[in-house]
């Protein structure tokens, strides 16, 4: 799958069928829409394009509050980029466009948005996008401007219908409620698959270990998760089997005031240095949430009782 952070260039730019959004989680009903895309790419003899966002709109505006507009509450990301287009590709996309949004994406105006990038940028021959579709300066694009772009022949319009689980639509918001619940059965059949969060096995201050529970860090480079606190997983990736662990996901009130993401995790009965390598950790159950301590020494006791009660989860999971 080709990757580019900005419109590709000119002599990249070939005719696609394409659809936009932020893709957060690339959930199931994500998933049904890149599936008909790409069967509309197959019969035009066209590759399957994806043009997504970083950081997401509402990150940017609520960094940059605009005079006269209400607040923007930035959404709990539920997946890195890397999780995202790794995501993608598994879908069978063939070419996703990454723009930066900022300022000047902010500002364009609607009817640009489309001449600018959908169709001279990206080369549009076959667009798809959701009913609830907006894009442009003030959001004042949406699919009857798209849909007269089409008219004057500038691509094919396509719409997807919603994709409802249980009733509810399937939506990132939806999966994000399911993550901060703790619900993550409910969120494997929203998203189609379990809950992981994927990263580099990073060098931190080594006081897990100094307290006896040996740590596997990953950083998030985002402001907020959709899971926060302390959790049972199984770890991917570093042997035939998922490893057993606990892992801890937040700011680390106890031992830092940074405010920065990081998600620890303890294997249990693991010792092996695997600094560098690349490992998917899988949310299993939530044990309670992130809290501050008075002291290491009650810090390491609740991180023993962590422990117990997720060695027991594994324990009763097991048990016929």
């Amino acid at each position: 799958m080709e990757v580019f952070r900005r419109l590709p260039p000119p002599e990249s730019r070939r005719p696609c069928a394409l659809t936009v959004g932020n893709f957060d989680g690339v959930h199931a009903g994500h998933r049904q829409m890149i599936e008909l895309l790409a069967e509309a790419a197959r019969v035009r003899g066209l590759d399957v394009c994806v043009l997504t966002f970083e950081p997401h709109p509402r990150e940017w505006f609520a960094a940059h509050p605009r005079p006269g507009m209400p607040p923007v509450t930035p959404p709990a990301r539920i997946s890195t980029t890397r999780d995202k287009l790794e995501a993608l590709a598994d879908c069978g996309v063939d070419r996703v466009c990454i723009a930066r949004f900022d300022a000047a994406l902010a500002a364009l105006p609607a009817e640009d948005f489309i001449d600018r990038i959908i169709v001279d940028g990206l080369r549009a021959a076959y667009l798809m996008v959701g009913d609830d579709f907006r894009f442009g300066a003030r959001r004042r694009g949406d699919f009857e401007m798209l849909a007269e772009a089409a008219a004057r022949g500038a691509y094919e319009l396509a719409r997807l219908p919603t994709v409802e689980r249980e009733g509810t639509r399937v939506s990132s918001s939806a999966v994000r409620d399911a993550l901060a619940a703790g619900d993550f059965e409910r969120a494997r059949r929203l998203l189609g698959r379990p809950y992981t969060i994927s990263g580099r096995v990073i060098h931190g201050r080594k006081l897990g270990r100094n307290l006896g529970f040996p740590t596997l860090n990953l950083p998030l480079h985002f402001a907020r998760a959709a899971v926060h606190g302390v959790f049972v997983v199984q770890v991917h990736g570093l042997g035939a089997q998922p490893l057993p662990g606990v892992a801890s996901l937040g700011t680390r009130p106890a031992v830092e005031r940074d405010g920065r993401l990081l998600l620890e995790v303890h294997l249990f009965d693991f010792a092996r240095d695997v600094y560098g390598e690349r490992i998917r950790v899988e949310f299993l159950h939530k044990l309670r949430d992130e809290a501050d301590f008075d002291s290491l020494e009650a810090l390491s006791a609740q991180i023993r009782v962590d422990e117990r009660q997720a060695r027991a989860w594994f324990a009763n999971r097991t048990r016929p």
